[in-house]
């Protein structure tokens, strides 16, 4: 867990205080924020300034397991427990004994699993599938989502107790629109971190700088690191400007601003 939270927003400085202040408790935490944001490097924020820090961290994408893999990934199973399994398995509640559980898009959970999820985090015991012997489990779980969750518990996808085990302490990370000024100090951020060392990383002419902070970077920092890592593979060193890079490598949206601002510019040559 090497990466650090960039930034000096207010909404940054706001959130960095409020990691300070609940990572050392035990309260469950419910980041919210749009895909992108980096609501994992928060809960990795909260981990790391906790007295759990030396146990494990434990991440799981609700979203990516399969729902019929999804108890056995979450809880473990025993030899033999179903077709396939040909080996006791270690479930992920288990495995962050001790430390921090982070539940990833947590909104994508199947209703069968969030009961199951829920009476674990009640009783604090992990019952493997296929076995009859609970395993007693000390984690503190810190859930994250893109969706609006009490919306889901208004449409019947998602169980309002649940909700509330999981949502003691809520944290919204803002997208990266909503925080342009910080975009100098993350470009120089990515860059760095995607230059070998002692070597210069990429930089920026003025133009496509203002370019940058006029996208609204829908994938947000994710969408920022890629493109960074992109074009430091291909132009090592170098100060970009914006018309000399392929239009391939650049997000479509930020092609049209450029685009039309050609236009609105020969639109003023021709009316002058």
């Amino acid at each position: 867990m090497s990466q650090v939270i960039v930034g000096e927003s207010a909404q940054t400085r706001q959130l960095m205080q409020l990691i300070r202040s609940i990572a050392p408790t035990a309260a469950s935490v419910l980041i919210n924020g749009e895909s992108g944001v980096g609501k994992e490097l928060v809960a990795q924020a909260i981990h790391a300034q906790s007295d759990r820090i030396k146990q494990p961290f434990v991440a799981v994408n609700c979203g990516a397991i399969p729902a019929e893999l999804m108890e056995s990934e979450l809880f473990g199973h025993k030899k033999g427990a179903f077709t396939g399994a040909i080996a006791d398995h270690l479930g992920k509640v288990t495995a962050a004994h001790g430390g921090t559980l982070f539940l990833d898009e947590i909104g994508d959970m199947p209703m069968s699993m969030q009961v199951k999820l829920l009476r674990v985090l009640q009783e604090k015991v992990v019952l493997p599938v296929g076995s009859n012997q609970p395993q007693e489990v000390d984690i503190r779980v810190v859930a994250a989502t893109h969706r609006v969750l009490e919306d889901e518990i208004k449409a019947g996808r998602f169980r309002a107790d649940l909700y509330y085990r999981l949502n003691v302490v809520p944290l919204k990370v803002e997208p990266l629109r909503s925080r342009r000024e910080e975009l100098p100090a993350l470009i120089r951020h990515f860059s760095k971190q995607f230059t070998p060392q002692d070597t210069p990383g990429i930089e920026f002419t003025d133009g496509f700088l203002q370019v940058m902070q006029r996208y609204d970077w829908p994938g947000n920092v994710r969408e920022l690191s890629n493109m960074i890592h992109r074009l430091s593979v291909l132009y090592p060193g170098q100060t970009l400007h914006i018309n000399h890079v392929a239009s391939s490598m650049l997000p479509a949206g930020m092609i049209e601003l450029v685009q039309d601002d050609a236009a609105d510019e020969q639109e003023h040559e021709e009316g002058a």
